[in-house]
């Protein structure tokens, strides 16, 4: 059984997604009688009211979201519903084959905690996995590498939603994925971004038979207007509802997902080379979220807490925060602001390559990289009239701190230049706000931009490419280097500030190593720099990350460019930076949500009671 795709000019419409007892045939095919194409729901990147919110990058995904906040369910379960949604519209970004990272704020009792739902390495991993035998030299990253059962790391996904409705939420699981079902069977109008999508990776889908057969109906990409469906993963999301997370992990589909990474479905239509596989029934029988603590920092009076490890996003957010806030940001304004921006990054993620990684395999020193005199030892190293040249070296994180500023690189810095970031700029991430005041800020993900490009076959859904994540190369000081059981290191970063003990902010994004920077330069657009929420997430943005050349969006180089190059910045073009999804909550207890207004075709924020 395969998605199908028809033209129609039914609009969907949130009744019929969500309403209890439609069903719909999971192999009839509706043509129009009409030659019209079907119309995308209406995208609203900010919204104002009461009562609940949510915020993503899909207009269908938030409608359910918020469905479910009007129907009584509360944060938790507004979110998994959301995210089962995406796994529908967003195939390319997330999914029941993937991973990621869920923080949550419980009102009743203050508390916020996370869920660590990364993708893990098969035990039997070697550590030489991404490397070509003929040459011994690692594959290239697109499309070789990513293309292949050996990059495919145990999924998380389905676990993380069973673990947050268990401990927070009302609904079950199978409640909160009907909205989802009834979606993936009526099918979602195909925009330019989904056919730009599959086309950028019409060359990886046809190499695996299943993925073609759903994603390339006929041979092609589906027509803008369109209306996609995905039978298959209806099905499979049914069985999941009716069966438990258990079946995911050591049931059937247990069976079918390993057969699949240790034999892709080669349509032989291809000659990348698909390595398979290493995992096993036990390596998937074995998954288990875990629960770390949450990072905790203040910035100019509010807490900011994220993702630990395995996430770099919480800490390296955090170290370039708490090295900003030794200098007035606020009086500076424009390029000057932006060039100690540019310089607080560089130094976190030269930290951040040093230290960070899946802390049950390497000593992450968390504590140290969020404390303030180490921030204050590593804001020595910003000279506020010029650009450090890169890479700039990694700090000392071991508690004896010198926070009298020096010239140049301290003792014992070292620098890590070999160790290029291979993270995919795909993922996705939701916001969800409640009546009841309880948080969810969610990133999940399959990696790339299509994952492994490697489908389940009558499933559905696309497998992660999680594990090229690792370094590829293997280097025994690297904390990030390859190990059996290991989660991967991850740049996402769910994100909730506080103002005076309560929640304020919510925000994440998709991006990769991106994810970092956009969250940091959106709290400085909105803590510092005096934008309101909208302002600051529509800005445009740079991504520092330690690397010779900046990536700048288009309207950044063209705003601060010059400017930024006289402090001797030099910049690359990247033409879209994440793609936030976030929500404030305004002093009369008001909520404030925004999408985005133009990256990745526009994202959709809603609330539960409009203020007209």
């Amino acid at each position: 059984m395969s998605a199908r795709v028809t033209c129609s000019v039914r609009h969907r419409t949130l009744a019929c997604l969500v309403a209890v007892g439609v069903t719909a045939s999971l192999t009839t095919v509706t043509q129009s009688t009409a030659a019209a194409t079907a119309r995308s729901p209406a995208r609203t990147p900010v919204a104002v009211g009461s009562g609940g919110a949510v915020s993503s990058v899909d207009p269908d995904a938030t409608a359910i979201g918020l469905e479910v906040l009007r129907r009584g369910g509360n944060a938790t379960d507004a979110a998994v519903a959301t995210a089962a949604a995406l796994g529908v519209t967003e195939p390319y970004s997330a999914g029941i084959g993937g991973g990621g990272f869920f923080v949550h704020y419980d009102a009743k009792t203050g508390e916020v905690e996370t869920v660590d739902g990364r993708e893990t390495a098969p035990k039997a991993m070697p550590r030489e996995a991404f490397l070509d035998p003929t040459t011994g030299e690692p594959y290239p990253l697109f499309p070789d590498m990513v293309t292949s059962g050996a990059a495919v790391g145990v999924p998380g996904t389905p676990a993380t939603w069973d673990a947050a409705l268990r401990e927070w939420g009302t609904y079950s699981l199978s409640q909160a994925l009907r909205p989802a079902i009834h979606l993936a069977r009526r099918g979602f109008v195909v925009d330019e971004e989904f056919r730009k999508q599959t086309l950028d990776n019409a060359e990886r889908f046809s190499a695996i038979s299943s993925t073609a057969e759903v994603f390339l109906p006929g041979g092609d990409a589906p027509e803008v207007g369109a209306v996609f469906r995905n039978p298959d993963l209806a099905r499979t999301y049914a069985e999941l509802g009716h069966r438990g997370v258990d079946w995911f992990y050591t049931g059937s589909v247990a069976d079918e997902i390993v057969e699949t990474v240790r034999n892709p479905p080669l349509s032989g239509k291809t000659e990348l080379p698909v390595p398979p596989g290493h995992m096993t029934a036990e390596d998937l029988a074995a998954y288990e979220v875990s629960w770390p603590e949450p990072t905790r920092h203040d910035y100019r009076g509010h807490e900011v807490v994220g993702m630990g490890p395995s996430s770099s996003g919480g800490t390296t957010v955090g170290e370039t925060l708490n090295i900003l806030e030794r200098f007035d940001l606020a009086s500076m304004g424009g390029e000057k602001a932006l060039h100690h921006y540019i310089e607080a990054a560089s130094l976190a993620y030269a930290d951040r390559a040093r230290y960070l990684g899946d802390d049950r395999f390497v000593d992450v020193p968390t504590e140290e990289l969020l404390s303030d005199d180490f921030a204050a030892e590593r804001a020595c190293a910003l000279d506020p009239t010029a650009a450090a040249p890169k890479p700039v070296a990694a700090g000392n994180a071991d508690g004896d701190y010198d926070p009298s500023c020096f010239p140049g690189r301290a003792p014992g810095e070292d620098v890590v230049a070999d160790r290029p970031d291979t993270e995919g700029p795909s993922t996705t991430h939701l916001s969800v706000v409640d009546r009841w005041g309880n948080v969810v800020a969610y990133t999940l993900t399959i990696e790339q931009t299509g994952g492994s490009g490697i489908t389940v076959p009558g499933r559905g859904f696309l497998l992660n490419n999680e594990l090229t994540d690792f370094s590829h190369v293997y280097d025994p000081d690297d904390p990030n280097r390859i190990e059996g059981g290991k989660r991967p290191r991850s740049s996402m970063a769910p994100t909730i500030v506080f103002d005076d003990g309560r929640p304020w902010l919510v925000l994440g994004s998709p991006g990769g190593s991106t994810i970092i920077t956009t969250v940091t330069q959106t709290l400085v657009n909105r803590i510092d720099l005096g934008m309101d929420l909208p302002t600051a997430l529509a800005a445009p943005r740079a991504a520092p990350r330690n690397t010779a050349t900046v990536s700048a969006e288009p309207d950044f180089r063209a705003t601060f460019g010059d400017a930024l190059s006289a402090y001797g910045h030099e910049f690359t073009t990247s033409e879209e930076i994440g793609a936030a999804a976030a929500i404030e909550i305004l002093p009369d207890g008001t909520l404030q949500a925004v999408a985005e207004p133009e990256r990745r075709g526009g994202g959709d924020a809603k609330v539960v009671h409009p203020h007209r």
